[in-house]
């Protein structure tokens, strides 16, 4: 998904961003967290200094605070604690001071100017206990984008101290929902990953549900009842344009972009059987990969394009199942008791996500490839539409809890790592479900 940067911003989208490296940095803290409970890395976040006057020093440390909070890896230092000031901090900081209040990370950012409605934010990163610098990076861009800076930043040392990619800088799309009990207005929506930059897609005059991205984050492809019949509709981030994909007979749901974003993959309904098809988006060309009287649908793509998983009723309950992308060595994964749904794979390609119903009770888990391994990381009264973070770390979900009296039913979205721990409520103006999570913003 494409933020609709000034052209001068876009520039420098394209060129990376500018970032540049300040002065070598010596390699120390590395924190594996792989395994289970990690207590949260205490990090001192001062205000950037902001000599030019902008105005976003603190809000721009703010936000990096508040994304690396939101990992559940970090935990910001009350800055009622410093001891060092900040005009003292830009000569070098003093890690006694630092460890003092237990900061074993500290950053240090300025923002200078760089051109007409411009900024420059660099940025130091330091472990206090070998009082060593440990990155230095700069980004240069609009003012009026300094949010997406402070993304940028904060998940240059969440990789930094983590070993592995950051996913801040990404958007959500979403189905918001309103409107009274039996008359549902859901419309396409869209945000930044810490719920920021929220706009509507759709208008709301015909329902729309399971949005997902493309590869490139430019694309959308969903179930839309535009015209009564529930199809399947391309949306463009960069003009705004939707289209029907494919005027074929029978309805098409539960779409899917492949790997290359080349192909949809999708279920079709014809004549009272319901199969997965791949579709050539260039030259709409159908393929089909499943040829059962049972209901195949919730295709996903493995992220090398190789195999797909889906689920299935065919073996007398809602399971989960694998096949080869060309439809052939169709094998059952899910093994547990109660019925499965939506498979989902991890970017990293060694994980699938999904939603398990038993007893009336709704759970989100995951398992390895090959079936093994089964957790549930969250339950409730209707959990569902499990989708992943950029880098594989994160699972974003919705709740739906039991309507009320007057028929009002709560749904709201929800994000946890994927060890179970970090389960959090992410904010939107209005009631959600159907979240789909972008690849990192180019």
């Amino acid at each position: 998904m494409l933020r609709f940067f000034s052209l001068a911003l876009a520039l420098l989208v394209v060129a990376g961003l500018n970032a540049a490296l300040l002065a070598p940095a010596k390699a120390q803290l590395r924190v594996d967290v792989q395994q289970g409970f990690f207590e949260p890395l205490p990090i001192a976040l001062p205000s950037f200094a902001d000599p030019d006057t902008f105005g976003i020093g603190r809000e721009l440390a703010d936000v990096i605070a508040a994304d690396l909070e939101s990992s559940g890896l970090f935990r910001p230092v009350s800055r009622d604690a410093y001891i060092q000031d900040a005009a003292s901090l830009a000569r070098g900081p003093r890690f006694g001071d630092w460890r003092l209040i237990d900061a074993q990370l500290l950053v240090s950012g300025r923002i200078a100017r760089a051109g007409a409605g411009r900024f420059r934010a660099e940025f130091r990163l330091y472990d206090t206990l070998s009082e060593s610098q440990m990155q230095a990076l700069a980004f240069t861009g609009n003012a009026n984008e300094w949010r997406r800076i402070a993304h940028l930043i904060a998940d240059r040392i969440y990789a930094r101290v983590l070993g592995e990619d950051g996913y801040f800088d990404s958007r959500i799309v979403y189905v918001a929902e309103s409107g009274q009990q039996g008359a549902p207005n859901k419309r396409l929506a869209i945000m930044d990953s810490d719920g920021h930059g929220h706009r509507f897609l759709t208008d709301g005059s015909f329902l729309v549900l399971t949005p997902r991205f493309s590869p490139d984050g430019t694309r959308l492809v969903y179930l839309s009842f535009a015209g009564g019949l529930p199809r399947v509709h391309l949306y463009d981030l960069r003009t705004r344009r939707e289209t029907l994909l494919g005027d074929f007979p029978g309805l098409s749901f539960a779409p899917r972009f492949s790997p290359d974003g080349s192909e949809v993959i999708m279920s079709l309904a014809r004549e009272g059987n319901t199969d997965i098809y791949r579709m050539n988006l260039r030259t709409q060309q159908l393929t089909r990969l499943t040829n059962h009287p049972a209901i195949d649908t919730s295709p996903d793509f493995s992220p090398d394009g190789k195999s797909v998983v889906f689920n299935s009723d065919r073996g007398g309950t809602q399971q989960i199942y694998m096949m080869e992308s060309d439809g052939s060595a169709v094998r059952r994964l899910s093994f547990g008791i109660g019925r499965y749904a939506t498979p989902v794979w991890s970017p990293r390609g060694d994980l699938l996500a999904f939603t398990r119903i038993h007893k009336g009770v709704f759970y989100v888990g995951v398992m390895r490839k090959d079936g093994s391994g089964e957790r549930m990381l969250s339950r409730g009264f209707s959990v569902e539409a499990p989708t992943w973070s950029p880098n594989g770390r994160v699972l974003l979900f919705f709740k739906e809890e039991r309507a009320t009296n007057d028929g009002y039913q709560k749904s709201r979205l929800y994000s946890i790592d994927v060890s179970g721990y970090n389960e959090r409520q992410l904010p939107t103006p209005l009631e959600a479900s159907d979240p789909a999570w972008s690849p990192l913003n180019p």
